[in-house]
């Protein structure tokens, strides 16, 4: 019954920012833990960031290949949780997914996700 629509991705030159949205209708997305995930052309899917429910207290987590530069984020009034991406890198390119599981912490296991988005194409490239 979740549906979820990814936004904000295009072309940006290195060094620069994005912030993308996953956006939710048919459930509040606080009780859901998000996972941000991207796939590369030619490479398997990675997960890239995570937010725990909020009655799991909104916990984060980032990949190491990103920590330090994407911030993930819940926007109540939106019902969408964002990714703020900086310093952006031409590693970065690939299409972004966001996925949701129902009243968990967090989850690094892209197999345990029920909910997918589209996805939202990231291209760094000067």
């Amino acid at each position: 019954q979740l549906q979820l629509v990814e936004s904000g991705g295009g072309l940006v030159q290195p060094g620069g920012s994005l912030r993308l949205s996953c956006a939710a209708s048919g459930g509040p997305l606080d009780y859901y833990t998000i996972g941000w995930f991207r796939q590369a052309p030619g490479k398997e899917r990675e997960g890239v960031s995570y937010i725990s429910s909020s009655v799991s207290d909104s916990r984060t987590r980032y990949a190491e290949s990103v920590k330090g530069r994407f911030t993930i984020s819940r926007v109540i009034a939106n019902n969408s949780v964002a990714l703020q991406m900086n310093s952006l890198k031409p590693e970065d390119t690939a299409v972004y997914y966001c996925a949701a599981k129902r009243g968990a912490g967090i989850l690094t296991r892209e197999s345990v996700y029920d909910y997918w988005g589209q996805g939202t194409q990231v291209t760094i490239s000067s």
